[in-house]
């Protein structure tokens, strides 16, 4: 074990909090590990809920599919209520006072209720709901049921699958939106416009620039009052304004506290014998709310805290952002940029009737950023070559339109016999192809099989399609000679 003791305490079961609780068991046997959760419920993947409220999946869907490793104590329901740094106690809700050597913050974030008239954030009417938690997701559906029209407050990207997963439940669905196009942390305005124009089609209509001012809920509907003077009714209003880090504790307890707790390269917080993770850390200026850097975090916490490699450091990567709602194919990545910059190559093409837009920002044969927006074969290519910071093709329409007339200058990934090993098909799980190939020659052959040995789709789940394109491939060419050449 580590100079850090034996006793970890977790404070949280959400997707980092567990996934540490199942780093850690695997790098070291003589600690005692104890995870404190506020929700009653096991640990599950929150970013599944949206499949969960368009009916794709039940609760039992939704569960994390690995669980703590053996000799763990998890407690779910109990909350922390104090932390004391100087004596490396925390209290719980249950009145318990539990020693610990390291603590570890993984608290999430809370959602965000706007200061309308109408609304108390600590009480909600029984029409209007956050989008958030299992137990949010609960409530929002036993409204769902039996209505007619849903409002939604916010058109980014929690906003949208709530929308999209309301719709798809037959729900009429407006959003409510103060900026002028959707989505506009990932997207550019024209974006933003077609990506409204395909959820028109889909049964949600979107109310852009314009505020809400107030909010009257009462126990047969909900009116959504626009600055602009108009009344939108509806049965439902599900409010996805933001997340808030969950930085209450560490600041009682005196640790530094800027938008998130503040962490150095091993997730450190200012007391040495306490690190934070996940939506409630903030690394470098920068609070991530994404699964796949807070999974990288607990990767990274579990190898320093059990000695693995004291060397490791928490070093973020692109990240790529994918919108999981029926009917959108949305993939945004870096800094898609604005205005006009010499020493970048932008290109675009935009063909709104069809739902189809796809920019690409080049910096000396790289891909700084992008967005693709609806059918579009070459979208995979895109994020291997924005993952890896490979040079783009020579005919860039192989990006923008998935086809080239000069096959020589076609990047040929999209075959995963040319697809090198060092690609990433799991954007959330950092699974390689290289990963996945391993996993196969050690004995997997189905999917549920390489799911178990690497992780891959247990994320978002935007890359199964991927992974079972590999695992055709590999089941395509399993006779003792071709096996021989793949482990070559």
């Amino acid at each position: 074990m580590s100079e850090s003791g034996n006793r970890i305490i977790i404070v949280g079961h959400g997707m980092a909090g567990a996934r540490l609780a199942a780093e850690l068991p695997a790098r070291t046997g003589d600690a005692k590990i104890t995870v404190l959760g506020a929700e009653q419920h096991r640990a599950y993947n929150r970013i599944m809920l949206s499949n969960l409220l368009a009916g794709k999946v039940d609760e039992a869907g939704v569960e994390l599919t690995e669980a703590a490793g053996h000799g763990i104590d998890v407690q779910p329901g109990v909350q922390v209520t104090a932390v004391d740094p100087a004596a490396r106690t925390v209290t719980t809700s249950r009145g318990d006072l539990l020693g610990y050597d390291h603590l570890v913050l993984a608290t999430g974030g809370r959602a965000l209720v706007p200061p309308l008239p109408g609304l108390d954030p600590d009480r909600l009417p029984d029409r209007v709901a956050v989008f958030r938690t299992l137990d949010d997701c609960r409530r929002i559906l036993s409204v769902a049921t039996g209505a007619r029209r849903a409002l939604v407050l916010g058109g980014g990207l929690l906003g949208l699958e709530a929308a999209r997963g309301l719709a798809t439940r037959g729900l009429e669905v407006h959003v409510v939106h103060p900026v002028g196009h959707l989505m506009e942390r990932q997207l550019d305005p024209a974006a933003g416009a077609v990506l409204a124009r395909t959820l028109a089609g889909l049964g949600v209509t979107a109310h852009l620039e314009v505020a809400a001012s107030a909010v009257d809920a009462r126990a047969d509907g909900v009116t959504l009052t626009l600055s602009d003077g108009r009344e939108l009714a509806a049965d439902l209003l599900v409010l996805s304004c933001g997340v808030r880090p969950d930085v209450g504790l560490a600041r009682s307890a005196g640790l530094t506290v800027d938008r998130g707790v503040v962490v150095d390269d091993r997730l450190r917080t200012s007391d040495p014998h306490i690190s934070a993770i996940g939506d409630c850390a903030q690394h470098a200026g920068v609070v991530t709310g994404l699964v796949a850097p807070a999974w990288e975090q607990a990767r990274v916490l579990a190898q320093v805290l059990t000695g693995q490699d004291t060397r490791a450091r928490y070093r973020p990567r692109p990240s790529v952002t994918r919108l999981k709602a029926a009917g959108i194919d949305l993939a945004a990545m870096g800094d898609p940029g604005f205005g006009l910059d010499p020493d970048v190559e932008e290109l675009s093409f935009s063909d709104p009737v069809r739902g189809t837009y796809a920019r690409l920002r080049i910096v000396g044969e790289r891909l700084t950023g992008a967005i693709m927006l609806g059918d579009n074969p070459a979208v995979g290519t895109v994020i291997q070559l924005f993952d890896r910071g490979a040079p783009v093709p020579i005919d860039r329409r192989t990006l923008l339109l998935g086809r080239s007339r000069d096959v020589a200058s076609a990047p040929p990934v999209e075959s995963p016999a040319l697809m090198p090993d060092s690609a990433t098909v799991c954007q959330c799980n950092t699974v390689r192809k290289g990963a996945l190939v391993r996993c196969w020659r050690a004995g997997a052959r189905s999917m549920d099989e390489l799911v178990a040995g690497t992780r891959a789709t247990t994320g978002c789940g935007s890359c199964r399609d991927a992974v079972e394109g590999i695992l055709g491939w590999l089941s395509a060419i399993d006779t003792p000679e071709t096996a021989e050449e793949v482990a070559a």
